[in-house]
């Protein structure tokens, strides 16, 4: 393949390319940020005399939103604060949705990164940096995550909030079936830590040591399935092994360094040894 050196455009000042240009590629396919496999909510959405949101994208798995807004040329004060006052105009309309703001620019400087840093600590808040490259007689969009959010911790995670249940309102959901999967997960489980012992609560089925939760693996039953989340850091390897098996996988949790897969009992008959040595794996990681 021959190698052609790119030559890097700069919107601010173009004759044809604008802010509504990136909007529309953004919005023909929301992956292209890199904030995983979002989907386009709305588009210019109204907010109340405040002006007008980019582009609102969620996550249709964890049904999670982002504010997106686009700016030209390099990042300043009003396109930090608008992003975060239509973050909180969405938050507060929608207070059922977990939101995040995104901040989109050609050129966000170390300054600017900083204070966006400042208010990460309070609003979760996502710094992406832009680069149009004209390629021969093509042009493409880069996007790269400059600053991440800050790990907060998931709200199921927090068990002064989180509504206690026991196995009885599980089994009423229709999950006793399933329910027998998670007992042999946490057979297996066990094996690497014999303390460990489930908690049940009205969202997912956890784990805990003592009383104290130790949730590096959670399980949430379906009728038919059981969604396992296992706290391993992403790599190659393991997509492979995970893609290789055939197994139905959800979108990697980047932010609480999760897999999640969807298993049947057929599945778990199947590839025991493979769920198995991922827990094992996830237990050694979180000991680490």
């Amino acid at each position: 393949m021959k190698f052609v050196r790119p030559r890097r455009i700069w919107l601010l000042d173009h004759a044809e390319l604008n802010e509504k240009w990136v909007q529309d590629r953004i919005a023909e396919d929301p992956s292209i940020l890199g904030l995983g496999d979002l989907v386009l909510k709305d588009k210019e959405r109204n907010q109340l005399r405040r002006g007008r949101l980019d582009l609102l994208l969620q996550d249709p798995d964890t049904d999670r939103r982002y504010e997106v807004e686009v700016q030209l040329g390099r990042t300043d004060e009003s396109h930090i604060i608008r992003t975060i006052e239509y973050w909180d105009i969405e938050k507060r309309r929608y207070p059922q949705y977990d939101h995040c703001g995104v901040i989109v620019a050609e050129d966000i400087t170390s300054r600017f990164l900083n204070v966006i840093s400042l208010f990460n600590s309070t609003v979760p808040l996502i710094a992406v940096q832009m680069a149009v490259l004209e390629v021969g007689e093509n042009v493409t969009l880069v996007f790269s995550t400059v600053l991440d959010e800050l790990n907060r911790g998931l709200v199921d995670e927090d068990e002064e909030v989180q509504e206690p249940a026991d196995r009885g309102y599980w089994e009423a959901r229709g999950s006793r079936d399933i329910l027998g999967m998670v007992d042999e997960l946490h057979a297996v489980l066990r094996q690497s830590d014999p303390r460990l012992e489930l908690k049940y609560n009205k969202s997912y089925i956890g784990l805990a040591i003592n009383g104290v939760p130790d949730n590096f693996v959670v399980f949430k039953p379906k009728k038919s399935f059981l969604v396992v989340e296992i706290g391993l850091p992403e790599s190659a390897e393991m997509d492979d092994r995970l893609e290789g098996a055939g197994l139905d996988t959800m979108p990697y949790l980047k932010k609480w360094e999760k897999y999640r897969v969807r298993l049947t009992k057929a599945d778990l008959a199947k590839h025991e040894q493979l769920i198995g040595d991922l827990l094992k794996r996830a237990h050694e990681h979180r000991s680490s």
